[in-house]
């Protein structure tokens, strides 16, 4: 090859798999940086009008007919038409969606194959990968792996592989978004493929929800092939107190409680935690996961898994009588702060036999309230189980459903004759971002009906239209019994929530409590991040917001005042809150929390220094 010859082939492009390569070889130990690789900035054709949507997706279909016998075919086309590397998301989707003639599957995947591996721009190698998705063979894993650390390639490619080979799809997706100092041992042990790290880092590395969302739980476990594990690692005790946490954060409803159901191999975990949880210690965090497992199968999201006809109350048989044991009482020894062990020794005493009670009749209506591990954080929820299927994780599945102070203790779930909407979830982010999920209620003689429900378009965790739901009739005397049930069984509640609801209850009883000083209730409760407090919130503004005159309604003050648990039964703390109310005006001893500042200094109030 002469100079001039080799200065040319110097010239051209580096396919963006070898630049891949390339990236990875600079990486310290050969394995992804944190957050993987940025594409190399290519320039745009200069002087030409962006193309619409619409022309966009014609013009990819014009360059793939008819199907171009090399990526050098496909990039002219795509030149010529005006197709960049900025549109590559409609190129992805476009491709996708060709329809091919069986003649023309062969030719597709070989195309597929040349573009991900000798492509130069990110147009051409959105095409070929968009083409694996659907035409993809296990030889085509490494080199996609590869890709796929360029984040602008990420989501296709875990799509790709998540067809063809699961681990490698998980592996991809936790180096790229799994960016926690904590878990990068973890990921270099499982890109390099040594077994025996992955099974020391699994263990090592902190599962509390900062770290571990319930998608980085499933990637864990898919990318380290956890059932595996299990099996040969069969009395391994950290193991399996990993995986039952790992199942747990999976299922954790603050998240996306459609992990645990996309985790294929959910219920073999499952078995092997339950079968084998008599080897574990009685400590408190083992007592609480095994505890949040039963939670789960019981009236959450662990309901919706395929299980074999009765397994699935056998597994809670089996938990309930293993948290029976006396030996299980010791986990108040373990470790950790006095407060974080009262708490959660609180819980498992409130909460221990409660998953295993079985519901009086089969069917129709029941409502659980569940309160999740202290240590998790999770919401409070109002359970709504339909024929012993839990709602809201299998017809929304995006957020939490609603607490019991909204559903129960406001008497929303109760049926008159006149139908109301009721809604009984709601995005983690918000309704207007990702939704929420009503239903209409009504009575109509001797049945209950709920109707009319409305929810996002699309199936919890995929992009398929969302089918219409039916309506369910309920016997009306079964249903107010269940709802009367709901309502009046406290057994969940802590002491500074108890006294919450019984200072709520006596506001709405006597409002003038706060209305003689100008205030009108706000929130009331107590929630798990700070769970030895009562918390109650009202609005002032002069005049009084509840006489219908106040002074600039539109700019009242919001006030927070804190009560501490002091160990008295929640009906005295309430009460001698009550008393408090009535007696002095609780702007003198309540801080400002919410309004203006500008307000607030005005009516000679200081303003919080952390807002």
């Amino acid at each position: 090859m002469s100079a001039q010859e080799e200065r040319d082939a110097l010239a051209l492009p580096l396919a963006l798999y070898d630049h891949a390569l390339c990236l990875l070889r600079e990486s310290p130990e050969g394995a992804p940086l944190r957050r993987g690789y940025r594409l190399p900035r290519q320039q745009s054709a200069p002087g030409e009008d962006p193309l619409s949507r619409s022309e966009v997706v014609d013009a990819v279909r014009e360059a793939f007919s008819p199907i171009p016998d090399d990526p050098a075919t496909l990039h002219r086309r795509f030149l010529r038409l005006g197709v960049q590397d900025r549109h590559r998301h409609l190129i992805h989707s476009t491709v996708a969606g060709l329809s091919l003639q069986t003649g023309q599957v062969d030719a597709a995947r070989t195309l597929g194959r040349q573009l991900t591996r000798t492509g130069t721009t990110a147009s051409t190698v959105t095409a070929g990968i968009a083409l694996l998705v659907r035409l993809g063979e296990p030889e085509d894993v490494p080199y996609l792996s590869v890709l796929g650390l360029f984040r602008e390639f990420t989501r296709p490619v875990v799509h790709a592989l998540d067809l063809l080979d699961r681990r490698s799809a998980a592996v991809v997706w936790l180096a790229v978004h799994a960016r926690c100092d904590e878990l990068q041992p973890l990921l270099h042990a499982l890109w390099t493929r040594n077994r025996q790290a992955v099974r020391a880092e699994l263990v090592a590395f902190p599962a509390s929800p900062r770290f571990v969302s319930s998608t980085v739980a499933r990637r864990i476990a898919e990318a380290s092939q956890l059932s595996d594990l299990l099996d040969h690692h069969s009395s391994d005790t950290e193991l399996l107190a990993r995986a039952g946490r790992l199942l747990v954060r999976m299922g954790c409803s603050r998240d996306d409680p459609t992990d645990l159901l996309a985790y294929r191999d959910a219920t073999g975990v499952y078995e092997g935690v339950v079968a084998r949880a008599g080897l574990l210690p009685p400590t408190v965090d083992n007592a609480a996961m095994l505890l949040s497992l039963a939670l789960d199968l019981s009236s959450g999201t662990g309901v919706l898994l395929d299980w074999p006809p009765g397994r699935r109350a056998e597994l809670l048989e089996s938990l309930g009588r293993l948290l029976a044991e006396p030996r299980w009482e010791e986990w108040a020894d373990a470790t950790g702060s006095e407060a974080d062990q009262r708490l959660r020794a609180g819980w498992v005493r409130r909460t221990v036999r409660w998953p295993f009670k079985r519901p009086a009749t089969t069917g129709g209506l029941r409502i659980e309230v569940v309160v999740g591990d202290p240590a998790d954080r999770e919401p409070v929820e109002t359970r709504v189980l339909i024929d012993d299927r839990p709602v809201v994780p299998a017809v929304f599945g995006r957020g939490p459903a609603h607490s019991p102070e909204y559903l129960l203790d406001d008497g929303r779930l109760r049926a008159e004759a006149e139908p109301h909407e009721v809604q009984l979830a709601e995005a983690h982010c918000t309704e207007g971002c990702c939704g929420a999920l009503y239903v209409t209620i009504r009575r109509d003689a001797d049945q209950v009906v709920w109707e009319n429900w409305r929810r996002p378009q699309t199936v919890p965790g995929s992009r398929e239209p969302a089918p219409e739901l039916p309506a369910h009739r309920f016997d009306a005397s079964a249903y107010d019994a269940e709802i009367t049930r709901a309502e009046t069984d406290h057994f969940w509640s802590w002491p500074a929530r108890t006294t919450a609801r019984l200072i709520k209850e006596g506001l709405i009883e006597k409002p003038e409590l706060l209305n003689r000083w100008d205030a009108e209730r706000g929130w009331i409760g107590s929630d798990l991040d700070a769970p030895d407090t009562t918390v109650v919130t009202f609005w002032y503004a002069p005049g009084g917001r509840a006489s219908g005159k106040p002074e600039r309604a539109d700019s009242p003050l919001r006030f927070r005042w804190a009560i501490p648990d002091d160990g008295t039964p929640p009906e005295e703390q309430a009460a001698t809150a009550l008393h408090r109310l009535a007696e002095e005006d609780p702007k003198s001893y309540a801080r400002v929390c919410g309004g203006s500042r500008e307000r607030a200094e005005e009516l000679g109030f200081p303003w919080p220094d952390n807002t």
